[in-house]
């Protein structure tokens, strides 16, 4: 059987703690390990890593959690943190669905969460539910696997865009705000299009749920 695996983009969730701490240090995060929600009423555990020289004792959480260093090498400092069950976290959102997320990482304050899924309806409704609470999210990567090793692009049709639309996309493709490390973030192509941070959020939604509908109607 033939599934999709996608990489969703959270540009700004809200009291993320790595998130934060993401947006403080040079390197992206990509060592990020979670327990599972319960509902047993245990607390959430994470961890994450960070080159060894970064300093985050000064981060200001907007969570109140506290960083424990567990490990540390020459290259990496690991660190680890508890917080009760947010039903607004972003992570939770994904895994309410029933689709486990594979591996998440954050970068200039930004989550990127990936999973798999069997069909296309099912990230339509993830990142309908992640767009409920934030603003800023939009579908990083969207590959079709054939195989143990083998994937092919999913291919969409541009013509279904606005003429608006489109110079939104091309404009944040151009500045790199769809790179990580990002080349700009929503506040710079925003200035760069002359509109408010919003009001390019809300077009670039509307432009990948558009391709979205178009990729779910082939």
């Amino acid at each position: 059987m033939s599934g999709f695996r996608a990489t969703v983009v959270v540009d700004d969730p809200a009291d993320c703690p790595v998130a934060e701490v993401s947006a403080n240090v040079d390197d992206p995060i990509d060592s990020v390990t979670r327990t599972h929600s319960s509902a047993s009423g245990k607390p959430v555990v994470e961890e994450f890593g960070v080159e060894a020289d970064a300093d985050i004792d000064e981060v200001d959480l907007s969570a109140d959690v506290e960083l424990t260093p567990v490990q540390a090498n020459e290259q990496e400092a690991v660190y680890r943190f508890e917080r009760n069950e947010k039903p607004d976290c972003a992570c939770t959102i994904v895994e309410k669905t029933g689709t486990p997320i594979t591996t998440v990482r954050a970068q200039d304050g930004a989550l990127l969460l990936s999973f798999r899924t069997f069909d296309l309806e099912e990230i339509s409704e993830i990142v309908g539910s992640l767009r409920d609470r934030f603003d800023g999210v939009l579908v990083e990567d969207l590959t079709q696997g054939q195989g143990k090793d083998a994937g092919d692009a999913v291919i969409v049709d541009r013509d279904v865009l606005t003429d608006r639309q489109r110079e939104i996309l091309d404009t944040a493709h151009e500045m790199g705000y769809f790179e990580y490390p990002k080349g700009a973030n929503a506040t710079d192509v925003a200035a760069e299009l002359g509109v408010a941070r919003s009001t390019f959020t809300e077009h670039l939604a509307a432009a990948q749920t558009k391709l979205m509908d178009s990729i779910l109607e082939a």
